[in-house]
């Protein structure tokens, strides 16, 4: 399947004149109820190591268009362990977070199920189960991906878990392991069968990483299996490769990960395009509110080495500045976080007063 970045100019049409996506694309969906719980938009923040913090969290909730987020995947285990301060900091929300899904992993069917009544009872609108870490010491302990060898195991945790809450419990998987132990589609009617109320498809394999392309025909092949919701993962980098993976697959909800950080406006730009086929480009002076906003956020959060995760998100937020690479170099010297958004400031207030001068 062709997504809309190989080839923007014939995407576009070659004459320049309108957008063939566009034209002919099933738009992402207004609205989606995954167990009665209404996501709108139907576009979802995927769960990521390192990422999807409260702090990132809300920060992609306040751009606007993200219709349900994820926690970063958190140990069952570490759950259970009532001193884990790992997993107390994953699982902390805000209200203002609602719609939002807890993401647990882990190999133990009671021990899953037991961490999933905790985090109904923490007030998550959903409970996710990650079987997509491709991460080697998640895999090594038979968590993530891992699982995909196993499914009568993955069955004994879908039932487990299922019994155990009521809120609504989904999924997101991997393809299977390798293009030869491809197990999607199997996993999903057994997750269907189960009492799940959706599934969501990363369309790589954990052999894969996040290397090569996404192969979107497996998340057509599950749509075609099951009649739960079904989300597809992989590869969409601008709101015309979100409607053409809608229309080529078919899935009622598209999530997006790694794009997030780098575009965090690509939830609002989705949404616009949804309802006016046209979408905001930022301009600098946006861009500089938005890291401004999102490292103010992390100092009044408080947040344990705040000052590393600017440094982390810096070249995410800085890509595509003009003199980006100056400034990058000037929060990866800065020894404190007040001092890193002092520098992006004074970066940004001399770049724009140079322009309003012009």
């Amino acid at each position: 399947m062709r997504k809309y970045f190989e080839n923007p100019a014939v995407a576009r049409g070659l004459d320049g004149s309108g957008d063939s996506y566009a034209r002919g694309a099933i738009l992402v969906a207004p609205s989606l109820s995954i167990g009665g719980v209404e996501i709108a938009p139907a576009t979802v923040l995927a769960p990521m190591a390192g990422v999807t913090d409260t702090v990132f969290r809300r920060f992609i909730r306040n751009l606007s268009g993200c219709g349900l987020i994820m926690t970063e995947f958190t140990s069952a285990d570490g759950v259970l362990r009532g001193k884990d301060k790992k997993a107390k900091r994953y699982l902390h929300f805000y209200e203002d977070e609602h719609p939002i899904s807890a993401q647990l992993f882990g190999s133990n069917p009671q021990v899953m199920a037991d961490a999933a009544r905790m985090v109904e009872d923490l007030g998550f609108d959903l409970v996710d189960l990650n079987l997509g870490c491709p991460a080697k010491k998640v895999v090594k302990c038979n968590g993530g991906s891992g699982l995909l060898r196993d499914l009568p195991l993955i069955g004994e945790i879908f039932k487990k878990v299922r019994a155990a809450v009521t809120i609504p419990f989904t999924v997101k998987f991997r393809a299977g392991w390798s293009d030869n132990e491809i197990v999607c589609v199997d996993l999903a009617k057994m997750a269907e069968d189960c009492g799940l109320a959706a599934v969501a498809l990363h369309a790589r394999t954990r052999e894969q990483g996040y290397s090569g392309n996404a192969r979107w025909e497996w998340i057509s092949a599950i749509k075609q299996a099951v009649k739960i919701p079904v989300i597809g993962n992989g590869d969409i980098r601008s709101p015309e490769d979100a409607c053409a993976m809608v229309t080529q697959t078919g899935c009622d909800a598209v999530m997006i990960g790694r794009m997030a950080p780098s575009n965090p406006w690509i939830f609002r730009q989705i949404e616009q395009y949804i309802t006016r086929g046209a979408y905001d480009q930022p301009n600098e002076a946006d861009r500089y509110q938005m890291i401004r906003t999102y490292f103010s956020m992390l100092i009044a959060e408080g947040f344990p080495d705040a000052e590393g995760k600017m440094k982390q998100f810096a070249s995410w937020f800085t890509h595509g500045v003009p003199g980006g690479a100056a400034l990058r170099k000037q929060i990866y010297e800065s020894k404190s976080a007040p001092e890193i958004l002092s520098r992006v400031e004074e970066f940004f207030e001399t770049r724009l007063s140079a322009v309003s001068a012009i």
